[in-house]
């Protein structure tokens, strides 16, 4: 079956070298400020619901509440993006991640059940702020010829870099400041890094929204059908949950196999420069080779993670499964972000980019939820064979998209 020709593109003006830098190191600054305040929930967001919670049950629901919020925010965030232009969205959600940080407050200030609830609130906040970092990549791609689109997507990846490390210590230099009540200075933390990334933001200069009623472009089924877009959506879902999946159970794996928290932290800290740092010239692999084969380079790296993995239960074979799970999300994701730009026209960026990401991160929340309920009655071994059966089907299906390309010679969309 021959695939089906895509429209021609509607595309906006080229922005200046000038405006395309500036772009680029405000959302990579952005991405790195960002990224290190939603490292709060994650260090804290425990604690706090285990100290809050009125049953212990109820301990994790503040840190599931910001995988929802994140997953629920991303279509909204797109028809901002659509009517009113993607400074627009940028700026709602960093008002979103002010206030997560000063209900935040107002939860430990108040504490009890109702300090228990209003945290929730908080973590739902902050995962809308999240939903809209999310997009910071995209938006470097507009107003960037096709030939650099996707070194822009992946040099606002690399601010997650700097994340990884202000994060942690964003926690570590105010949890101490006041102890009563806990983390509060923290919290008002959270809020002033997010007010600072909106102020950041502010300089971000990018075309308007092309049909500012949201609807220009293809209808969404038909975009949908695309093989590209459906091998891009595949592989950015597999490699994000896989990643999520595999690196929520290793601390506690390794835990239950006698390894120190120092050891699991440093463990963590290292997946995370394997996540970013390779964002400094995965743009250019891309460009160089093609997002198909990047991404499946980056699931043959989460395959060998994984057998890595159940090599030996040493701390050396869980740091270098999450060191190569890094690697693996790097390639995959981004390779799979860069074939979405490739998907769609100008006028329908924001709708099938907010699409995308609904269908990525809401896959890998399932993940995320399923992967202390099988660590804990299966161990990690059964962890990690969970992770070869969707890592099979994906490669092969990516491999008979090349093929099939390859026969049918269909021109890609650019956006």
């Amino acid at each position: 079956m021959q695939a089906a020709s895509p429209p021609s593109p509607t595309s906006s003006p080229l922005a200046s070298p000038r405006v395309q830098r500036n772009n680029i190191w405000r959302l990579a600054i952005a991405q790195a400020l960002a990224g290190a305040n939603s490292v709060v929930p994650y260090a804290v967001g425990g604690i706090v619901g285990y100290t809050l919670a009125p049953l212990p049950v109820l301990a994790t629901l503040p840190l599931t509440l910001f995988v929802v919020g994140m997953t629920l925010c991303t279509l909204p965030t797109g028809a901002i993006a659509g009517r009113y232009g993607r400074r627009t969205a940028f700026l709602s959600g960093s008002g979103a991640g002010v206030l997560a940080g000063l209900v935040a407050v107002g939860a430990v200030m108040v504490g009890g059940v109702t300090g228990f609830w209003l945290y929730c609130l908080s973590t739902l906040l902050g995962g809308a702020y999240a939903a809209v970092v999310l997009s910071f990549r995209f938006a470097a791609a507009d107003g960037v010829e096709p030939a650099r689109k996707a070194q822009a997507l992946s040099l606002v990846m690399a601010g997650g870099v700097a994340a990884g490390v202000v994060g942690p210590q964003l926690v570590n230099w105010t949890m101490d400041l006041l102890p009563e009540p806990m983390f509060v200075v923290t919290f008002y933390a959270q809020a002033a890094v997010a007010a600072l990334c909106a102020l950041i933001l502010l300089g971000v200069r990018l075309p308007r929204p092309v049909h500012p009623s949201g609807r220009g472009g293809r209808p969404m089924g038909n975009i949908l059908r695309q093989p590209r877009f459906i091998a891009a959506i595949a592989c950015g879902a597999i490699s994000y949950t896989l990643m999520n999946f595999l690196m929520t159970a290793a601390p506690l794996a390794m835990h239950m196999h006698g390894h120190s928290t120092e050891s699991s932290n440093l463990g963590l800290q290292w997946h995370v420069i394997a996540m970013f740092a390779p964002s400094f010239f995965t743009g250019k692999v891309i460009a160089r080779f093609g997002a198909e084969q990047v991404m499946v380079v980056g699931l043959l790296l989460i395959g060998i993670s994984a057998a890595v993995g159940l090599g030996g239960m040493d701390v050396s074979h869980f740091w270098w499964t999450l060191i190569l799970l890094g690697l693996g999300w790097n390639f995959g994701f981004l390779g799979a972000s860069a074939l979405v730009l490739q998907c769609h026209t100008d006028d329908e960026k924001t709708r099938v980019q907010s699409v995308n990401d609904f269908i990525v991160f809401g896959l890998m929340a399932l993940g995320s939820f399923a992967s202390g309920g099988i660590l804990s009655a299966f161990g990690w071994s059964a962890v990690l064979w969970t992770a070869f059966p969707p890592l099979a089907i994906t490669l092969v299906a990516l491999v008979a998209l090349q093929m099939r390309t390859r026969a049918v010679g269909s021109p890609s969309v650019k956006g």
